[in-house]
């Protein structure tokens, strides 16, 4: 079968220059690679056949001699042989080839396409700094204005965060050409790895400065005014945009997450937009009932009636005193739970009252006469 015209397999036409034919290869590369087409039988081949064109027409000499003399220029006397790909040219001759590719093909994955000689990545962004902010239950419910003190890396002033002295503009790395990283052949494949010149900067600094040493940033202690919204509790994060590390030679600077931590209070535990509150209460009050105050968060106070024959953990509900919501929801309710108090340290008075109470008493404590009905029904049941 009669092979296909070099310039036809590439998309391109005849007399295309040396980017055209490049970017021909390119986009046949991604389209046919084996890895990508793994339904269709003939990709392999068909990319093959790109890789063999390619191999010629980016050859200013085979580009010639194709030109004048088609493929016949490849054959008997007149070249012996494939010009590249799989077959004559061997394997080096392919991954050449595929190198020039290698950027597209998976540049976008791994975010790191170069542009040719100065393409690289000029300046590396900054770091991202968390501060870990304790607050109280207080201040989560108002809301503040925090004052912070950041360690942190700015830009340097001598220099305007260039890294060179007097704040000249650094050259294209001569190793990397600007790219960041080399390139090294091993066998199929080619590995990539980090410029160890310019630490895949691209760039280099010929004359450091001597303030940051050629890092363009300097380590400082930076004062920032923070407004923490009322509603947060622990585990609320906070980002700051561009407020965390300066960029390495003026990169851009990164961000800073501040991560919320509310203390635990001595009189509430909150529960989401919820506020639990164990309030003790005499056992005359529990029994007779009556009227008691109770604090709110807010720093006021709210009057709550006790019903006569109140037990320990009957819980009752103040609405809208709790948290305010952080993002959207309405306000929270305060739990308040009962603790019946037994009094101590009674004198003789009391003791003849509470005595007298109880030689009164008939039904009073109706689960206390359930749970001895209870127990004399067991016994009697381990004596049958």
């Amino acid at each position: 079968m009669a092979k296909r015209d070099y310039y036809e397999v590439l998309g391109v036409a005849k007399g295309a220059s040396a980017d055209e034919i490049k970017k021909g290869f390119r986009q046949k590369a991604k389209e046919l690679h084996p890895d990508r087409n793994s339904d269709n039988p003939n990709a392999e081949a068909q990319f093959k056949d790109a890789n063999e064109a390619y191999e010629v027409l980016k050859d200013a000499d085979k580009k010639a001699a194709y030109d004048r003399y088609g493929h016949a220029a490849f054959e008997g006397g007149m070249g012996g042989g494939r010009p590249g790909g799989f077959g004559g040219g061997g394997q080096g001759d392919f991954s050449s080839a595929f190198s020039d590719v290698f950027d597209d093909l998976f540049g976008d994955f791994m975010g790191q396409r170069g542009g040719g000689a100065g393409g690289g990545r000029r300046a590396a962004r900054g770091a991202d700094l968390r501060y870990n902010l304790r607050i109280s239950l207080e201040d989560a419910f108002a809301g503040i204005q925090k004052s912070l003190n950041i360690p942190t890396s700015v830009q340097c002033n001598s220099c305007e965060g260039s890294g060179a002295e007097g704040g000249a503009e650094p050259t294209t790395c001569p190793t990397c050409s600007g790219m960041g990283k080399v390139r090294a052949q091993q066998g199929f494949f080619t590995v990539e790895r980090t410029c160890p010149t310019c630490s895949g900067m691209g760039q280099i600094v010929q004359n450091p400065c001597k303030k940051c040493r050629g890092q363009g940033r300097v380590e400082k202690d930076r004062a920032l005014s923070v407004n923490i919204p009322a509603g947060v509790e622990t585990g609320t994060r906070i980002r700051l945009a561009g407020e965390g590390e300066a960029g390495m030679r003026g990169g851009p600077t990164g961000d800073l997450y501040i991560f919320i931590e509310v203390s635990e209070h001595e009189l509430f535990e909150r529960d989401g937009p919820n506020l639990f509150c164990r309030v003790p209460v005499s056992m005359t009050t529990a029994a007779l009932g009556g009227n008691i105050e109770v604090p709110t968060i807010d720093g006021g106070r709210s009057r709550l009636q006790i019903p006569a024959g109140s037990q320990s953990k009957r819980q009752m509900r103040l609405r809208g005193k709790g948290m305010p919501p952080l993002r959207g929801g309405g306000t929270g309710d305060m739990i308040v739970e009962l603790a019946v108090e037994t009094p101590v340290n009674l004198t003789s008075r009391q003791k003849e009252l509470l005595q007298e109470f109880d030689d009164l008493a008939t039904d009073n404590n109706p689960k206390s006469s359930r749970f001895f009905s209870s127990v004399k029904s067991f016994w009697d049941s381990m004596k049958g």
